[in-house]
């Protein structure tokens, strides 16, 4: 007997539901921002180690633990406040887009 091989769309309609059910669109927009909280924390890290910098150093120039600079720095623990905070204590010019809204450069 063949094993049946399916794709990953077909899978994701199987278990998830088909695209554009609120089910689905909830999955996708959850995966999409752990997606962009992981690309921030990357950032923060590459900055920090640019920086020659341990994660006990930049979590004292931000006034908090080691593992919070870890959990930052893995994106499991990304606020707004606290990746500002990250980047101000590097010394890191950060411009935000506001998706449509205009940029900001702080």
């Amino acid at each position: 007997m063949a094993m049946k091989l399916h794709t990953l769309d077909e899978m994701m309609d199987r278990d998830i539901g088909p695209i554009g059910t609120p089910k689905r669109d909830e999955f996708e927009r959850k995966l999409a921002d752990e997606l962009h909280a992981y690309h921030i924390g990357e950032a923060i890290k590459q900055a920090r180690e640019s920086k020659a910098l341990t994660q006990a150093e930049l979590g004292e120039r931000m006034g908090v633990q080691r593992s919070q600079v870890c959990r930052i720095e893995s994106g499991k623990s990304i606020t707004l406040a606290s990746m500002m905070r990250a980047f101000k204590a590097l010394g890191v010019q950060v411009a935000l887009d506001m998706q449509g809204i205009g940029r900001v450069a702080l």
